[in-house]
């Protein structure tokens, strides 16, 4: 006896045929980045072709020594940020919010496309480190993580609902399996089980 409604097999898999829906990010992903690529070696080719071979390659060592010198910076004020908040916290204080502090992880990700070799990339590195473009990041990335802890809760919240329509008092409901095919003793009645405890 069960005390649940079965899950039909489309709804618990999330596709009728019983495989996982794959998301139209992932469908794409390997495409995009390799259109990506193929750019960035073209626009390399065509900068090569217009200055010379030697520009290119102070272009690309470039990117990357600055790439560097910006995690390395990025790395810092997060540390320091972190060191700060702990001694905040061991002297009792509560922590207070730094003006500054949520734009190392941007910055941190435009030093990485620095670093990557490729002008698209650098470009873009470039662009995270600008700061109005950090605060709008920083609030859309924001908007949209609570976005999803909110939809996320939800749904949480709904299964749960779902499981307390069937016992609202919450209480495990001890009972014995009856199987049909257990053997019968001469008057007809089933062998005698001991009852299953949860």
């Amino acid at each position: 006896m069960t005390t649940g409604a079965p899950i039909p097999p489309s709804s618990a898999s999330g596709s009728p045929s019983g495989r996982p829906r794959r998301s139209r990010l992932l469908r794409f992903l390997p495409l995009g980045v390799a259109a990506w690529l193929v750019l960035e070696v073209w626009l390399l080719t065509v900068v090569a072709g217009a200055a010379s071979g030697f520009a290119v390659l102070l272009l690309l060592v470039g990117g990357f020594v600055l790439g560097a010198v910006v995690i390395k910076r990025a790395g810092r004020r997060a540390f320091r940020a972190l060191s700060e908040t702990l001694q905040q916290q061991q002297s009792g204080a509560l922590p207070e919010g730094r003006a500054n502090s949520e734009g190392n992880g941007l910055m941190m990700l435009g030093g990485l496309l620095l670093m990557l070799p490729g002008l698209i990339s650098d470009a873009l590195g470039l662009l995270l480190l600008v700061p109005p473009v950090q605060k709008a990041l920083g609030r859309y990335a924001e908007r949209t993580f609570e976005r999803k802890v909110r939809e996320a809760s939800g749904s949480f919240g709904s299964a749960f609902q779902q499981a307390r329509i069937h016992r609202p008092d919450g209480k495990v409901v001890q009972g014995e399996v009856i199987r049909e095919d257990a053997p019968r003793d001469r008057e007809g009645n089933q062998g005698s089980r001991p009852p299953l405890t949860g």
